[in-house]
């Protein structure tokens, strides 16, 4: 029965922050007026088919570029629930929520700033909370950046550390909500930095060192505190206390240990959350056991039995907790089910003498937020928005039906919403307001009436949802009874538009500007290059006869990725949830013992739509003197474990398969092909199986996580065969490729390259 409830629970992280990968940018519907004003149309397109758009305007006279409309993938309140940011494919942009047309953020890269788009994830930042500063990490290699301070006021940029770690689900910097000082992850260690020192020389890192751990083992509360978790141990410093003393002390000095938790805490896979009060904290323990832990308890001793307690369904990887005033906990996953996700939810309340986790029914939704005074909570995704009475736990209000990819709360009876047509302000009364456009459906200049002065520049007009809205380019869009809509044109007196193809690139095609009345063709955006290759040899190669270890060094730029599953299924929930966003299939290759221990996550690798190849019946060295390595034996043992998938899958494994440790010889090789197998190899070895052991032992080295990734993306040419390691190493290692996934997918996905299975790269080579 375990093993069933996890076929589904195992890709529960489908459903993740950050958002869809986009690969590509196209560009379409020129329409230029009179005036020399340019509107066009952006997509986003991942797979072939558009998934967000962005309408621009460009006056061609000197080029200024804006977009006038914001597609709402991500949103945050700031200056005190003033402004909006909007991020997207196409940058980061700020609306007042008294509605208006977006301005980029002076000093932050964008489209309508200038700045190319590129393929792979939307760029994750995190932004002061009174939005001045904003800290994002510019990237000097794939895994690698330096995380910059953008003081979005003057538009002036300064480095504050070198060489981080780029974001992957989590962004390595968190500000303090006062916006006064923020903490950052680097290489292992936790630094600090405070905004007064901004306009000043830098001071050295190893005086604002906190210690050991990642940006997951700190937290800022309501009230201002700092938390940190080393060890067993939770670290607090009071937010009167920061600014009392100069912070270029010990930071931990001014603090105290607020408690001793019953484990160790690893940064890795474990979290936590801090409640209003800062009187207690929820822990996540490796991604599946959330536990309740007052903090003050005099003995420090407390015992991980008498602590409230919860075990998630297995490697749920999209926890969120909801933490009301009073101290009502509820706690959410995302499960993806046959017929959609869905949430699950648990609710404590620790006022409650010796009460424990309850489960409850979630309303429709994936996503969740708390309104301010902790009495109501708005569910939202692709079944619409509902609003609940948070501490009855009863439907007050269906919100929306239309899929909604964002909401925030404004005050205790109004939020924002936003989805693929409006950007609104919802009061609970029923009352609506927009912000801005999200998208448009049909657009152009207003038809000039009769009697129109010449000098007056014609309206812009837009659709959706069967409504008209006008602007001018710089006020906000109101709605319009009768619009007149013109012609569209690609000509003027002095310029012509048109469209030209990109063959590499993060643009499909780009808008070009011809001036008629002088000479010159130019595009209208910058646009950026792919890195070159050289061509290499023709087609697949064989490191060792018999051995496919790399496709074509021509033609398509494709690799292969290969995910080794041994006997643990350790990082398969995120690998699968990274694949679906990126839109991605790989090829699994699976040994009998795996196949054994987890019959139902074999079955959702292949019915994901990934390829599944063979990886023998047990995780033997097939190059160890103790085994009597015959034809017949490797026969047995690729049948063996064709049988075992069959029994756990009711499907068939491909005829690929490499031996564990890709330990080959000849005389296995001939004989796994005379059993009908193809021998698999790699051409990029990431060592990221080197485990502790492994580097004392055998004296080789062991990379980052990070490293690994940089490694990669230096080594990878078309048709690279790059296998990756799942499961925990028995040797130990400090980190996990497969815990950043995100950020090697993203990499790829930038530089051009898309990840096909094996069998797709040979039949590239035929």
């Amino acid at each position: 029965m375990k093993s069933q409830i996890s076929l589904w629970l195992l890709i529960i992280g489908l459903i993740m922050p950050l958002g869809p990968a986009f690969s590509k940018v196209n560009f379409g519907g020129l329409d230029l007026s009179d005036d020399n004003r340019l509107l066009f149309r952006a997509d986003s397109v991942q797979d072939g088919t558009a998934v967000q758009h962005a309408l621009f305007i460009s006056r061609l006279t000197d080029l200024t570029l804006r977009q006038i409309t914001a597609f709402p993938e991500k949103m945050e309140l700031l200056a005190n629930n003033r402004m909006l940011q909007v991020r997207n494919a196409f940058g980061a942009v700020r609306i007042p929520i008294t509605g208006g047309i977006p301005q980029t953020v002076n000093g932050f890269p964008s489209v309508a700033s200038g700045v190319p788009a590129v393929g792979g994830r939307v760029e994750d930042l995190a932004a002061s909370q009174d939005g001045r500063w904003i800290l994002y990490v510019e990237a000097v290699s794939p895994a690698y950046g330096n995380l910059v301070l953008i003081d979005t006021q003057l538009g002036e940029r300064k480095i504050v550390a070198l060489n981080v770690e780029r974001p992957d689900r989590n962004f390595p910097a968190r500000w303090s909500p006062d916006s006064r000082v923020f903490v950052y992850h680097k290489g292992g260690r936790l630094y600090f930095y405070t905004v007064n020192a901004a306009q000043s020389v830098l001071v050295d890192e190893q005086y604002r060192l906190i210690g050991e751990g990642a940006i997951n083992s700190t937290a800022w509360s309501k009230t201002g505190d700092f938390f940190y978790l080393k060890g067993f141990s939770v670290f607090r410093v009071r937010g009167a206390e920061l600014f009392a003393r100069s912070l270029y002390a010990d930071f931990l000095e001014i603090g105290s240990v607020a408690g001793k938790i019953p484990f160790d805490f690893d940064s890795n896979f474990d979290s936590f959350w801090v409640a209003p009060d800062s009187k207690s904290i929820l822990l996540n323990k490796g991604g599946r056991n959330i536990f309740y832990y007052p903090l003050g308890l005099d003995d420090f001793n407390t015992a991980e039995s008498d602590l409230p307690y919860v075990m998630i369904p297995q490697a749920c990887t999209d926890i969120n907790v909801l933490w009301s005033s009073v101290g009502t906990i509820t706690v959410s996953a995302t499960l993806l089910k046959r017929d959609g996700p869905s949430l699950i939810l648990y609710r404590l309340s620790p006022a409650v003498r010796d009460a424990g986790f309850v489960s409850l029914n979630p309303p429709a939704g994936s996503n969740a937020v708390l309104s301010p005074d902790g009495t109501k909570a708005l569910f939202w995704g692709e079944k619409g928005i509902v609003l609940y009475d948070y501490l009855n736990w009863r439907l007050l209000q269906v919100v929306s039906s239309r899929p909604s990819f964002s909401c925030l709360w404004v005050s205790d009876d109004e939020f924002i919403s936003g989805d693929d047509q409006k950007i609104e302000r919802v009061r609970l009364s029923g009352e609506r307001s927009l912000i801005c456009l999200s998208s448009v459906a049909e657009y152009g200049f207003e038809e000039k009436g009769a009697g129109a002065p010449a000098s007056q520049a014609p309206r812009i007009l837009a659709q959706n949802g069967g409504t008209w809205f006008t602007s001018n380019g710089t006020e906000p869009w109101a709605p319009i009874a009768s619009p007149a809509l013109r012609i569209p044109s690609v000509t003027s007196g002095r310029y012509r538009v048109y469209l030209e193809q990109q063959s590499s690139g993060p643009y499909e095609n780009l808008p070009m500007l011809r001036n008629i009345i002088a000479v010159g063709t130019a595009p209208l955006l910058p646009a950026i290059q792919y890195e070159r290759e050289s061509a290499g040899e023709i087609s697949g190669g064989n490191g060792q006869s018999g051995i496919f270890s790399h496709g074509s060094r021509t033609g398509q730029r494709e690799v292969s990725l290969c995910f080794d599953l041994y006997d643990d299924a350790a990082g398969l929930p995120q690998i699968l949830a990274s694949l679906e966003r990126f839109g991605l299939k790989a090829t699994f290759f699976m040994n009998g013992e795996f196949i054994r221990r987890y019959p139902a996550a074999a079955k959702t690798i292949a019915e994901m739509g990934h390829e599944t190849a063979s990886m023998f019946f047990a995780p033997i060295d097939l190059s160890d003197t103790r085994y009597r390595i015959g034809g017949d034996f490797i026969a047995r043992g690729l049948a063996r474990n064709e049988d075992e998938y069959y029994r756990a899958t009711e499907g068939e494994l491909s005829l690929l398969w490499h031996p564990p440790f890709y330990a080959a010889s000849p005389e296995i090789i001939a004989a796994a092909a005379k059993a009908g197998y193809r021998t698999i190899g790699r051409d990029v070895d990431p060592m990221d199986w080197v485990s502790y052991e492994d580097s004392k032992h055998l004296g080789v080295s062991q990379y980052t996580a990070s490293d690994i990734i940089d490694r990669i993306m230096n080594m990878k040419r078309p048709g690279s065969i790059i296998p990756i390691r799942l499961g925990m190493l028995t040797g130990g290692r400090s980190d996990y490729l497969f815990l950043r996934i995100d950020v090697l997918l993203d990499a790829l996905v930038r530089s051009g390259y898309s990840v096909v299975p094996v069998s797709t790269l040979i039949e590239r080579t035929r």
